[in-house]
Protein backbone atom coordinates (compact mmCIF):
# COMPACT_ATOMS: atom_id res chain seq x y z
CA UNK A 1 0.00 0.00 0.00
CA UNK A 2 1.31 3.44 -0.84
CA UNK A 3 1.91 6.03 1.84
CA UNK A 4 -0.68 8.69 2.44
CA UNK A 5 -0.06 11.92 0.59
CA UNK A 6 -0.41 15.10 2.59
CA UNK A 7 -2.52 17.77 0.96
CA UNK A 8 -1.42 21.40 0.80
CA UNK A 9 -4.38 22.36 2.97
CA UNK A 10 -5.19 19.59 5.43
CA UNK A 11 -8.86 18.72 5.80
CA UNK A 12 -10.60 19.67 9.01
CA UNK A 13 -11.44 16.99 11.53
CA UNK A 14 -15.06 15.94 11.80
CA UNK A 15 -16.99 16.28 15.04
CA UNK A 16 -16.96 13.78 17.88
CA UNK A 17 -20.64 13.16 17.16
CA UNK A 18 -19.83 12.23 13.58
CA UNK A 19 -16.99 9.95 14.74
CA UNK A 20 -19.41 8.31 17.18
CA UNK A 21 -21.95 7.71 14.43
CA UNK A 22 -19.43 6.38 11.93
CA UNK A 23 -17.21 4.32 14.20
CA UNK A 24 -17.64 4.31 17.97
CA UNK A 25 -21.33 3.39 17.95
CA UNK A 26 -21.29 1.34 14.75
CA UNK A 27 -21.83 -2.39 15.17
CA UNK A 28 -22.95 -5.19 12.90
CA UNK A 29 -26.71 -5.25 13.25
CA UNK A 30 -28.75 -8.43 13.18
CA UNK A 31 -32.29 -7.07 13.54
CA UNK A 32 -34.16 -4.35 11.68
CA UNK A 33 -37.05 -1.97 12.05
CA UNK A 34 -39.98 -2.87 9.77
CA UNK A 35 -39.66 0.40 7.85
CA UNK A 36 -38.73 0.74 4.18
CA UNK A 37 -35.58 2.57 3.15
CA UNK A 38 -36.44 5.21 0.55
CA UNK A 39 -34.89 4.68 -2.88
CA UNK A 40 -33.67 8.28 -2.83
CA UNK A 41 -31.68 7.55 0.36
CA UNK A 42 -30.08 4.52 -1.36
CA UNK A 43 -29.12 6.79 -4.26
CA UNK A 44 -27.53 9.26 -1.86
CA UNK A 45 -25.54 6.48 -0.19
CA UNK A 46 -24.36 5.20 -3.55
CA UNK A 47 -23.40 8.68 -4.73
CA UNK A 48 -21.21 9.13 -1.64
CA UNK A 49 -19.70 5.63 -1.70
CA UNK A 50 -18.73 5.76 -5.36
CA UNK A 51 -16.53 8.80 -4.74
CA UNK A 52 -14.15 7.08 -2.31
CA UNK A 53 -10.62 6.49 -3.57
CA UNK A 54 -9.58 3.14 -5.02
CA UNK A 55 -6.25 2.12 -6.52
CA UNK A 56 -5.86 3.87 -9.88
CA UNK A 57 -9.54 4.86 -9.59
CA UNK A 58 -10.45 1.31 -10.62
CA UNK A 59 -13.85 1.50 -8.91
CA UNK A 60 -14.80 -2.11 -9.73
CA UNK A 61 -17.75 -2.38 -7.31
CA UNK A 62 -21.25 -2.74 -8.66
CA UNK A 63 -24.18 -2.36 -6.29
CA UNK A 64 -27.55 -4.07 -6.48
CA UNK A 65 -30.35 -3.20 -4.05
CA UNK A 66 -32.98 -5.76 -3.13
CA UNK A 67 -35.98 -3.95 -1.72
CA UNK A 68 -38.77 -6.47 -2.16
CA UNK A 69 -39.51 -9.84 -0.60
CA UNK A 70 -39.58 -11.37 -4.09
CA UNK A 71 -36.07 -10.11 -4.88
CA UNK A 72 -34.71 -11.46 -1.60
CA UNK A 73 -36.42 -14.82 -2.26
CA UNK A 74 -34.35 -15.11 -5.44
CA UNK A 75 -31.20 -14.52 -3.36
CA UNK A 76 -32.20 -16.93 -0.61
CA UNK A 77 -30.69 -20.14 -2.14
CA UNK A 78 -27.26 -18.46 -2.28
CA UNK A 79 -27.28 -17.41 1.39
CA UNK A 80 -25.52 -19.21 4.21
CA UNK A 81 -28.15 -20.67 6.59
CA UNK A 82 -27.27 -18.21 9.36
CA UNK A 83 -27.87 -15.25 7.06
CA UNK A 84 -31.30 -16.17 5.70
CA UNK A 85 -33.59 -14.78 8.40
CA UNK A 86 -31.83 -11.44 8.85
CA UNK A 87 -31.61 -10.96 5.08
CA UNK A 88 -35.28 -11.71 4.60
CA UNK A 89 -36.21 -9.37 7.47
CA UNK A 90 -34.01 -6.46 6.33
CA UNK A 91 -35.83 -3.60 4.61
CA UNK A 92 -33.08 -3.57 1.98
CA UNK A 93 -30.21 -5.83 1.03
CA UNK A 94 -27.29 -4.32 -0.85
CA UNK A 95 -25.18 -6.71 -2.88
CA UNK A 96 -21.65 -5.46 -3.49
CA UNK A 97 -20.20 -7.28 -6.47
CA UNK A 98 -17.35 -6.49 -8.82
CA UNK A 99 -17.05 -5.97 -12.53
CA UNK A 100 -14.28 -8.11 -14.06
CA UNK A 101 -14.03 -5.63 -16.93
CA UNK A 102 -13.64 -2.55 -14.70
CA UNK A 103 -10.42 -1.70 -16.55
CA UNK A 104 -12.43 -0.74 -19.64
CA UNK A 105 -13.44 2.42 -17.74
CA UNK A 106 -9.87 3.39 -16.82
CA UNK A 107 -9.24 5.66 -19.82
CA UNK A 108 -11.97 7.86 -18.34
CA UNK A 109 -11.34 7.24 -14.61
CA UNK A 110 -7.52 7.29 -14.67
CA UNK A 111 -6.53 9.25 -17.82
CA UNK A 112 -3.04 10.13 -16.62
CA UNK A 113 -1.71 6.68 -17.59
CA UNK A 114 -2.58 3.77 -19.85
CA UNK A 115 -3.92 1.83 -16.86
CA UNK A 116 -6.18 -0.29 -19.04
CA UNK A 117 -3.11 -2.05 -20.43
CA UNK A 118 -2.04 -3.07 -16.91
CA UNK A 119 -5.12 -5.28 -16.62
CA UNK A 120 -6.12 -6.38 -20.14
CA UNK A 121 -5.20 -10.05 -20.50
CA UNK A 122 -4.07 -10.36 -16.87
CA UNK A 123 -6.86 -12.28 -15.07
CA UNK A 124 -4.87 -12.68 -11.83
CA UNK A 125 -4.36 -8.94 -11.47
CA UNK A 126 -7.98 -8.27 -12.48
CA UNK A 127 -9.28 -10.64 -9.78
CA UNK A 128 -6.98 -9.29 -7.04
CA UNK A 129 -7.70 -5.66 -7.87
CA UNK A 130 -11.43 -6.16 -8.28
CA UNK A 131 -11.76 -8.11 -5.02
CA UNK A 132 -9.63 -5.72 -2.96
CA UNK A 133 -11.08 -2.50 -4.31
CA UNK A 134 -14.73 -3.59 -4.40
CA UNK A 135 -14.32 -4.62 -0.75
CA UNK A 136 -12.93 -1.17 -0.05
CA UNK A 137 -15.92 0.35 -1.83
CA UNK A 138 -18.20 -1.84 0.29
CA UNK A 139 -16.61 -0.21 3.33
CA UNK A 140 -17.25 3.21 1.84
CA UNK A 141 -20.85 2.16 1.32
CA UNK A 142 -21.18 1.25 5.00
CA UNK A 143 -19.66 4.58 6.06
CA UNK A 144 -22.02 6.47 3.75
CA UNK A 145 -25.02 4.53 5.09
CA UNK A 146 -23.95 5.23 8.68
CA UNK A 147 -23.38 8.91 7.87
CA UNK A 148 -26.92 9.15 6.51
CA UNK A 149 -28.47 7.45 9.54
CA UNK A 150 -28.73 3.76 8.68
CA UNK A 151 -27.40 0.72 10.50
CA UNK A 152 -25.66 -2.02 8.56
CA UNK A 153 -25.15 -5.74 8.92
CA UNK A 154 -22.30 -6.69 6.59
CA UNK A 155 -22.15 -10.37 5.65
CA UNK A 156 -20.13 -12.78 3.57
CA UNK A 157 -22.03 -15.86 2.52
Amino acid sequence: MNALIQQETPPKSISDGALDQLFRQARTHQAWLPEPVPIELLRQIYELARLGPTSANTSPARFVFLTTREAKERLKPALAPGNVEKTMDAPVTAIVAWDTEFYEQLPKLFPQADARSWFAGNPGLIQQTAFRNSSLQGGYFIMAARALGLDCGPMSG
